[in-house]
C-alpha cells in the first residue's frame, strides 16, 4: 500500500492557492476557496490532526454529510465538500481538473445562420481554430445585442443598430474592442460580398489603430532550466510524465497545446522524429527526437503512464484518464520553477512557453543562424523569429554606437 503524502494543512493549501493563481483564476474564486478552507484546518485541529491526506479529506466529508446523502446538503455543504476534494485530488495529482462545462453559442435566426455561413467562409481559408473561436465569441455578443434591440432579420438592420453597438463596447479592453470591430468589420462586408445586403456597412466600423504591445519574452537561463529539470522527482508516475512534458518544451520548444495532444502516432521512434500538425499555425514540423527526451518519454510510458487506450502519450495520473489540458502544463512548470527557486519568479512569467523562449535565447547565444532558430520553433517565417533578436543582449551589446567625447569647454558654452 502506498504511503500516504505528509502535508500540513498550510503547506497543501499554499500549493492549492499557488496552483489557482498560475493559471488565472480569479481573485473573487480564490477568496472563495480560502473561506471554505477554514473549516477544514479548523476540523484538523479539533481532531488533533497534523497532516492532510485523502483519508484526512474523507473524514471530514463524512463530518459534512452526517448520514445524510449528498443531494439533500444545501449548497454551502457542497461547496465545502468539494474545496476539500480538490485539496486530496491536488495533493494526489498536483492538478486539478475542472468540471465545468464550456460555454456553447447559439446562432438561432436568419441573422445567426449568416454568422455560420460567415464562419464557415472564414474556415475554408484555413485560418487557425482560435481564431474562428474568437469571432463567434464577438459575433455572438453582436447578435445578442441585434435581439435585444428587435432585430431579426437582416432586412431590419439598421446603421443605428450597428452604431450602437460599437458604442456598447466602450467599457472592455483595448484588445477586446480591437477585436470586436475586427471580426464584425469583416462580417459586414461579408453580408455585402454575398449580395445580403445592398451596402457594404462595414464602412461604420472605425479603425481604432489598436497595436498589440510588444513585450520582451520571459527567458531563463541554461543553468536555471537545468535546476528547473533537476526539481522533478522522477521516481513517481506523476514526476515521470511531467519531466517529459518539460523536456519537450524546454529542449524542443514546443508550445504548451502540441504537448499535451501529442499522439503516439506522432513518435516515429524508426527515426528518431517527432512529426505533427502545430495546433496554432497548422502546419507540420518535425523535430529531431532527442535521446534525453526519448529516454524520458519511454521512462513514462514503461513505469508511470496509466494503462488506457487513449491516442495522447500524457493523460491525468489518477482516474478519470484524459489528456491535459493547456493550463494544468503551466501549473506544473510553475510548480517546478518554485521548488526549484528559481530568482525573481513574480517578475517573469512561469509557462512552458517561457520554456520555448529560453530555447530561443540559448539557440542565439550558441550563434545558431535564424533560419534555423525558426525551423526549430515551427514559425512559417523569420519574421516571427525577429522577435527574439531583441533578447540577444549579448549581440545587441555590439551594435552600440560609441559616442564620441566632447571637448573639455562643451559644458561651459551650453551654459553661458
Amino acid at each position: 500500500m502506498q504511503k500516504e503524502k505528509q502535508q500540513t494543512f498550510k503547506e497543501l493549501s499554499s500549493e492549492v492557492i499557488a496552483y489557482f493563481k498560475s493559471i488565472s483564476r480569479s481573485k473573487s474564486r480564490i477568496n472563495h476557496y480560502l473561506y471554505h478552507f477554514k473549516q477544514i484546518n479548523e476540523f484538523m485541529e479539533n481532531t488533533s490532526v497534523q497532516f492532510y491526506s485523502p483519508s484526512v479529506g474523507k473524514d471530514f466529508i463524512i463530518s459534512i454529510l452526517k448520514n445524510r446523502p449528498y443531494h439533500e446538503l444545501n449548497q454551502r455543504s457542497k461547496e465545502i465538500i468539494r474545496c476539500a476534494n480538490v485539496l486530496t485530488e491536488f495533493q494526489t495529482t498536483g492538478t486539478i481538473q475542472f468540471r465545468s462545462i464550456r460555454r456553447t453559442f447559439e446562432f438561432t435566426g436568419e441573422i445567426g445562420s449568416l454568422i455560420l455561413d460567415f464562419i464557415a467562409h472564414r474556415r475554408s481559408f484555413g485560418l487557425a481554430e482560435d481564431t474562428i473561436n474568437s469571432n463567434k465569441v464577438y459575433l455572438h455578443r453582436f447578435l445578442e445585442h441585434l435581439y435585444k434591440n428587435n432585430v431579426t432579420n437582416i432586412l431590419s438592420l439598421e446603421n443605428r443598430h450597428i452604431l450602437s453597438f460599437i458604442s456598447s463596447l466602450g467599457f472592455y479592453r483595448k484588445p477586446t474592442i480591437h477585436c470586436s470591430l475586427s471580426s464584425l468589420r469583416s462580417f459586414l462586408k461579408f453580408l455585402y460580398e454575398k449580395n445580403h445586403t445592398n451596402f457594404d456597412l462595414a464602412y461604420l466600423v472605425p479603425k481604432d489603430n489598436y497595436k498589440k504591445e510588444s513585450k520582451l519574452p520571459t527567458t531563463y537561463t541554461k543553468d536555471e532550466i537545468d535546476r528547473l529539470i533537476t526539481a522533478i522527482d522522477r521516481s513517481s508516475p506523476k514526476g515521470k510524465r511531467d519531466v517529459a512534458m518539460i523536456l519537450l518544451a524546454a529542449r524542443l520548444g514546443l508550445r504548451a497545446s502540441d504537448i499535451c495532444g501529442l499522439k503516439f502516432s506522432n513518435i516515429q521512434w524508426e527515426t528518431n522524429n517527432i512529426a505533427l500538425i502545430q495546433k496554432k499555425t497548422n502546419t507540420q514540423i518535425e523535430l529531431p527526437l532527442l535521446e534525453e527526451v526519448g529516454n524520458a518519454i519511454i521512462d513514462y510510458l514503461k513505469y508511470g503512464r496509466p494503462i488506457s487506450d487513449l491516442p495522447y502519450v500524457f493523460i491525468r495520473v489518477g482516474q478519470p484518464y484524459c489528456r491535459l489540458e493547456e493550463a494544468t502544463l503551466r501549473s506544473i512548470v510553475s510548480f517546478y520553477l518554485r521548488r526549484a527557486k528559481i530568482e525573481h519568479l513574480k517578475d517573469k512569467k512561469q509557462g512552458p512557453h517561457a520554456l520555448r523562449h529560453s530555447l530561443a535565447a540559448i539557440l542565439l547565444e550558441q550563434k545558431t543562424p535564424l533560419p534555423v532558430i525558426a525551423e526549430v520553433l515551427g514559425h512559417d517565417n523569420t519574421e516571427s523569429t525577429m522577435s527574439y533578436l531583441r533578447i540577444d543582449l549579448s549581440s545587441l551589446r555590439q551594435c552600440a554606437i560609441e559616442v564620441p567625447s566632447l571637448f573639455v569647454d562643451f559644458y561651459g558654452r551650453c551654459c553661458k
